[in-house]
């Protein structure tokens, strides 16, 4: 495998490249996010956080679903409304509390099929839908939901966190399947347990009440190094990964497994002594963990892989989010 073909491919991802208008849109909010006083984060992370005293956060988040997934399966944008939500504030190191959303659609057919959806990934997680709003005279089709968790003041999981010399953990479901209709989507929920995927949830709130990582983002659109790298954006540092030690199916290729968004997948940081417990934790789940490379000084992110050693992104010139969580 090509290094510099591999790298080309995911710097000018869709699901990167998607992510560069959101420093845009935060910068006309800096003077505002906190007008009350009680924002603990900036933006650049997977939920903003308020405090409601009592040493405890609420975790606010919102998510839409993509128009070429609305288009490929409504049934599968309702349900994964509910698990990319969810999956916001687990990455926080919260418990999700509950989900309100915007449908917007004319169709009969397209608006049951995405409710349908929606309650099957409900009863799937655990995590009401307790209301929203219907725009029943739209042209067009759009599913926007929001969520609500809880974390303990002391126990959230930022974006932010991640230190010079901290190993980094990609912790990844490997049981799954690719969407028969939208392949870049890997299934690791819908045909197991309710149990076993909320425990798989609920894990990162055991990590983060043990206070044993730094940093932590779900895997999401940008696919696992485009994760990493909003990571990085956010602590303001770089990290030099090994390709080969990124946990994989391997029937799946190395340039598709690295844009996948998958039902549960974390890129987490933490300090070397902690790593053992960290992965054993998510491993009891049955997410498949490993220490993938370290964070650096140097604001790059460098990827390694047999012989072969290329900078994927370069943080002083290129930018995902471009977004410095500020505390």
């Amino acid at each position: 495998m090509d290094l510099k073909e591999l790298i080309n491919s995911i710097r000018n991802f869709e699901g990167i490249k998607r992510k560069n208008m959101i420093k845009d849109v935060t910068s006309l909010l800096k003077d505002s996010y906190n007008v009350a006083g009680k924002t603990v984060l900036g933006f650049g992370d997977d939920a903003s956080a308020i405090d409601i005293g009592n040493q405890q956060l609420i975790l606010l988040a919102a998510d839409g679903m993509w128009g070429k997934l609305m288009e490929a399966d409504p049934w599968w944008a309702g349900y994964c409304s509910v698990l990319v939500n969810v999956n916001d504030i687990a990455a926080m190191g919260g418990v999700p509390m509950g989900m309100t959303n915007v449908l917007s659609t004319q169709n009969p057919k397209v608006c049951k099929e995405i409710m349908n959806g929606i309650n099957e990934g409900v009863l799937k997680f655990g995590v009401p839908m307790v209301g929203g709003h219907l725009h029943p005279d739209t042209p067009y089709n759009s599913l926007d939901v929001s969520i609500t968790g809880i974390v303990g003041k002391d126990d959230v999981i930022t974006s932010g966190g991640a230190q010079v010399g901290d190993r980094v953990i990609v912790a990844l479901d490997l049981d799954g399947k690719q969407h028969e209709k939208f392949s870049l989507n890997w299934d690791t929920t819908t045909f197991k347990s309710r149990k076993l995927v909320q425990d798989q949830i609920a894990v990162m709130n055991r990590i983060a009440r043990k206070h044993i990582v730094t940093a932590g983002r779900d895997i999401s659109n940008p696919g696992t190094l485009g994760t990493l790298g909003m990571l990085l954006e956010a602590s303001g540092v770089g990290a030099s990964i090994e390709l080969d030690k990124i946990p994989r199916n391997e029937s799946v290729n190395w340039d598709d497994w690295l844009k996948l968004y998958p039902g549960a997948g974390f890129v987490l940081t933490a300090d070397e002594k902690n790593v053992d417990e960290c992965i054993d934790l998510l491993e009891e789940v049955k997410i498949t963990s490993n220490v993938a490379g370290e964070i650096i000084k140097e604001k790059k992110l460098y990827l390694s892989y047999q012989n072969q050693k290329e900078i994927l992104f370069d943080f002083n010139k290129d930018r995902i989010m471009g977004v410095k969580e500020e505390i």
